[in-house]
């Protein structure tokens, strides 16, 4: 199946807030739909399920590329949780987007998608592409891509950048000193659950 291209506010009452997906936060609290308010006590499943759909919508990932990423993570030492976090968060549209340099990870996509981001000096096209500490990000030498940027920076996503990252917005170049910690993912799941729900695939 490929990306969701759909209603995000739908998405967002069906999941909580989703800081990667949309701006926009839901009126009402309470999923969509006709048994929207009377939902019966969710299985074990369930809540699983719905920790592992926060990751995949939020980050904008099909379910082949997120259980390729949790197959990496359990390759890796340490909390495979953790790992799968600091790997998605690393992405190269996430890192754009948490620098402030679009309103949203779809944004963010589109952005590098279309060539306006370089990573030391060259440009990247490839949204997956994984950030490593000590790399340069910034904006394309391009008038276009400049104001594409200048007009996102005044109504950035989240307010608050991350300790990994530097953004100089006079230069319109970002680093990334080092790996994000837990404390840093904006987004409110329990990646424990995700890894348990895979671990019948992975």
């Amino acid at each position: 199946m490929s990306r969701y291209r759909g209603p995000r506010l739908r998405i967002v009452r069906r999941l909580g807030e989703l800081p990667g997906l949309t701006r926009k936060s839901a009126r009402r609290a309470y999923p969509p739909g006709q048994h929207g308010q009377n939902r019966k006590k969710r299985s074990e499943y369930a809540i699983r399920l719905e920790e592992k759909q926060k990751l995949r919508m939020n980050y904008g990932l099909t379910e082949k590329q997120m259980l390729r990423y949790v197959r990496k993570a359990r390759r890796v030492s340490g909390s495979t949780g953790q790992v799968l976090l600091q790997l998605l968060e690393m992405r190269l549209d996430n890192t754009v987007f948490r620098m402030g340099m679009a309103p949203t990870i779809p944004a963010a996509r589109q952005l590098v998608n279309h060539g306006h981001v370089t990573v030391n000096g060259k440009p990247v096209n490839i949204a997956s592409y994984q950030c490593r500490p000590g790399e340069e990000v910034a904006v394309r030498n391009r008038e276009a891509s400049k104001k594409l940027v200048e007009a996102n920076l005044q109504y950035p996503g989240l307010a608050n950048l991350p300790s990994h990252l530097e953004f100089d917005k006079t230069k319109l170049a970002g680093k990334v000193n080092g790996v994000i910690e837990r404390e840093w993912v904006a987004l409110q799941v329990n990646e424990l659950l995700v890894v348990e729900y895979y671990s019948r695939q992975a």
